[in-house]
């Protein structure tokens, strides 16, 4: 089973941990995650966040962070090895909530299914009702429209 470590912004990182706690009550063990303070050093969160890999204990580990660029990302950057551990940015609760539902395949399957959760988890939604919406394409076999 792989490890998940959130580094972002405080209070998201936490945030998003208890969300997904929310979901997932039995993942506490897999999932951590750091917020990085505003007025705090790289290098002590750099080394906050490698006492949490070490305690997450898994022999695989997807960290991610919210914004590319930014101390979080940075800090991760430093922190993955690309075997062991991965870094993707840009995390949103699709992405994480997909992750854990799913940290028990390898890692490269881990990376490509938290992409896809993220990715499919934004949408704009219509204001008016769905029978008013404009059809999508889609590859479907079955071109029927189903509502509830």
């Amino acid at each position: 089973m792989n490890g998940i470590l959130i580094i972002a912004h405080a209070p998201l990182a936490s945030a998003l941990r208890s969300c997904v706690l929310h979901v997932f009550a039995d993942c506490g063990d897999a999932v951590a995650a750091l917020d990085v303070q505003p007025n705090t050093p790289p290098d002590e969160s750099l080394a906050q966040a490698r006492v949490l890999l070490r305690t997450l204990g898994t022999p695989g580990t997807l960290v991610l962070t919210d914004v590319f660029g930014a101390t979080p990302c940075n800090v991760a950057q430093r922190l993955v090895d690309g075997v062991h551990s991965r870094l993707i940015t840009g995390v949103n609760l699709p992405m994480l909530l997909r992750t854990v539902s799913y940290r028990h395949e390898p890692l490269d399957t881990l990376v490509s299914r938290a992409l896809t959760g993220a990715t499919q988890g934004i949408i704009q939604v219509a204001v008016t009702a769905p029978q008013n919406q404009a059809r999508r394409a889609t590859h479907d076999q079955d071109h029927r429209d189903h509502q509830q």
